[in-house]
């Protein structure tokens, strides 16, 4: 019974940010390809935040690779503006790679693309 109740919350973690890295993959595309503004962008992040308070995740609880690199992306497209998303050739090469991993089109994880739970 006890490690039936550790893994809930790592299941509702796994399920939470893998619902989440579909939809964030389909809006930074979107936006991409000129279909989403970028306002749009900002409400996915905010609206996923809000999402995330209610899920129950312990600060000790394990990170998988996708968590990791779900956060980043979310924090990418929050603190850089929409020309950087637009423009910036690097950044966005790097975040098109973070997108193939969460979208399971490349088994290899991004280096250096580790983003934190928000508290």
């Amino acid at each position: 019974l006890y490690i039936c109740d550790f893994m809930q919350p790592y299941r509702q973690i796994e399920q939470f940010v893998n619902q989440k890295s579909q939809q964030l993959c389909f809006y930074l595309n979107a936006f991409w390809s000129g279909d989403l503004p970028h306002q749009e962008l900002q409400y996915y992040f905010w609206d996923t935040l809000e999402e995330w308070s209610l899920v129950n995740a312990s600060p000790v609880l394990p990170y998988s690779h996708k968590e990791h690199v779900f956060w980043y992306i979310m924090y990418q497209i929050h603190f850089w503006p929409e020309i950087e998303l637009h423009s910036n050739v690097c950044l966005c090469d790097e975040l098109r790679g973070c997108l193939h991993y969460l979208s399971d089109e490349v088994q290899r994880c991004p280096f250096d693309c580790v983003g934190v739970r928000p508290q």
